[in-house]
């Protein structure tokens, strides 16, 4: 049922794209002498979403097809923001997608001393100083995109100065904010990445993993290319908004040349954009922290954590990620893709099952009332060696309640009165009466059997009715909590052009309803899927579900519209 084993999946061919030409090139050239090492280097500030998958796909895919190793390497430099929770949920997805970074999982802090080291190197070649402007100083010196930056004040202290100063910022004499460590460059420079950027912040906070010992903490920019090239990564892959950061990137290395084993290569490519989603850490946390969902793994949200729970397969995300592709253009995808690919993937490996899940009491008044047999019904229809199950027919059964129309719309097939139908692995039956309460709501329908037309016996398909519905015996039917989740955001583009994306919330994305579920269902295992049938895909949810008592998640609904239950997309 829980497929979620990689190990059991055979490998797909990628697809090809730009950086696996520029690869086999550098394999043909023998640039790193045949070296594939790629690297995934998360802030363990919040969990992975669907755009991290992409990320995580092309690098250890790339190090596994070309015989190399992908690193998993964390950016813990803002202690601030990191916790220790986002470092094992990190590890977990990474893990639950199918990958395996071996002997190489890092961490920034790792390198503390060595950035230190090679600070100080910068510094002694006068390719560093320390600046005494406040942040809101620095920001205007700066300059902007059409005016360039000014020196600051401090840029001229010597190479002694600077280091004394620096070795006091390290030994914890000044406050927060008093100096920092930034690169000599250009403030003149086109690219505001290269207007003299800041290397080392003075930051008193606790590190999950360094605790106290540091009080400074070097800027991502400065530790990223030092950690590829300490780790001796060949080709440091990421997304296009480091475009701009590259002559920075290569810069630093430059400077440290003979002091790091290599200079790997940055190469980048589009980011996902996603629709009807956020792809912002901070637009997540702020869903997260505003009570708008339930957690980071709440199943509406795009988190890696979330689409496990919603009832995601490794398999189905591998398949959305080699299928969207690779390229230098920003587009967006539309959420129907990954949600078709987890249709195709499930399409195979979930059993059938059936779950009523707007129950309707149906009589057969002709059925004797301590009346029973079983009907067999296919585990999957394409797969007749998972074999048949056996489930029970009463007197008195549950039918979905959109299964009957008092007055029907032309072109209905289902259930009316006067109108026959099969009950489905069953008999043709035949509406009779309907009974309603004092408001006027149907509570009862009442039909009669055709006990001749009993599926699988000779004869039986004699007859002919356009209809088939689904059912459950009232006597056998378990009880089931399941949850309709339809996604978060109404719009398309909830975030774009600066908009707030809260102003897009879908009231409708979460409903729980009490529905009935086939006696098979109630053992169900947490993660456990399957297709209920007309109705979608569902998943066993794996915090909620205990032993006897499984909760439902709906994944995605079928393509076909006739089945959709309300609340569907």
């Amino acid at each position: 049922m829980n497929h979620d084993n990689p190990a059991a999946i055979p490998p797909q061919p990628s697809a090809p794209h730009f950086i696996r030409a520029i690869i086999e090139e550098d394999i043909r050239t023998g640039k790193w002498q045949g070296r594939v090492e790629t690297r995934f280097p998360p802030e363990p500030n919040g969990y992975l979403h669907i755009g991290h998958a992409k990320s995580i796909c092309l690098n250890f895919g790339l190090a596994r097809d070309y015989g190399g190793a992908c690193h998993l390497r964390f950016d813990d430099t803002n202690p601030e923001k990191e916790e220790r929770q986002y470092v094992e949920s990190i590890i977990e997805s990474v893990q639950w997608l199918g990958f395996d970074w071996g002997r190489h999982l890092y961490h920034a802090s790792d390198y503390f001393d060595r950035l230190y080291e090679f600070a100080e190197r910068l510094i002694d070649q006068g390719d560093a100083y320390v600046d005494s402007l406040t942040a809101e100083e620095i920001r205007a010196y700066r300059g902007t995109l059409t005016e360039p930056g000014k020196d600051s004040p401090y840029r001229t202290r010597s190479p002694a100065e600077n280091l004394d100063l620096f070795r006091r910022m390290k030994a914890g004499e000044f406050a927060d904010g008093t100096h920092v460590l930034r690169a000599r460059i250009d403030m003149g420079s086109p690219n505001i990445n290269l207007r003299d950027p800041v290397l080392y912040r003075i930051r008193r906070a606790h590190h999950h993993r360094t605790g106290g010992n540091w009080c400074i903490y070097p800027m991502y920019d400065y530790t990223h290319c030092i950690s590829d090239a300490l780790e001796t990564i060949t080709h440091s892959l990421c997304t296009l908004e480091f475009e701009d950061h590259r002559p920075l990137y290569d810069w630093i290395l430059d400077r440290l040349k003979g002091a790091v084993p290599c200079h790997p290569q940055q190469i980048e490519f589009a980011r996902l954009n996603l629709t009807y989603t956020v792809m912002s850490k901070r637009k997540l946390m702020a869903l997260v922290d505003g009570g708008y969902v339930e957690g980071w793994d709440d199943p509406r949200m795009p988190t890696l954590a979330g689409l496990r729970r919603r009832g995601y397969t490794p398999t189905a995300i591998r398949l959305f990620a080699d299928r969207i592709g690779v390229s230098k253009a920003d587009s967006w995808i539309d959420a129907g893709i990954l949600e078709d690919c987890l249709r195709e993937d499930l399409n195979t490996h979930a059993p059938r099952r059936i779950a009523v899940l707007e129950p309707l009491k149906l009589i057969l008044d002709n059925y004797p009332e301590q009346g029973e047999e079983t009907c067999l019904v296919p585990n999957h229809p394409q797969k007749p060696e998972w074999g048949k199950r056996a489930i029970p027919l009463t007197r008195e059964l549950y039918i979905e309640a959109d299964d009957f129309k008092e007055t029907p719309p032309k072109g209905y097939f289902r259930l009316s009165p006067g109108a026959e139908v099969r009950l489905r692995y069953a008999y043709i039956v035949r509406c009779t009466d309907v009974v309603k309460d004092a408001e006027g709501n149907i509570v009862q329908i009442h039909c009669t059997y055709d006990p001749d037309t009993r599926s699988g016996t000779p004869g039986a398909e004699k007859r002919k009715v356009k209809g088939n519905i689904h059912w459950l015996s009232a006597k056998h039917a378990r009880p089931a909590e399941v949850r309709l989740y339809d996604r978060l955001f109404l719009n398309a583009h909830p975030d774009a052009g600066g908009r707030d994306h809260l102003a897009f919330l879908n009231p409708g994305s979460s409903r729980t309803i009490a529905a009935y579920v086939e006696p098979a269902l109630a053992q169900a295992q947490p993660e456990d899927r399957f297709q209920f049938e007309r109705h979608g895909y569902f998943i066993a949810d794996r915090v909620s579900t205990t032993p006897g008592g499984p909760v439902f998640n709906r994944a995605v609904s079928l393509r076909d519209s006739w089945g959709k239950t309300p609340g569907s997309p």
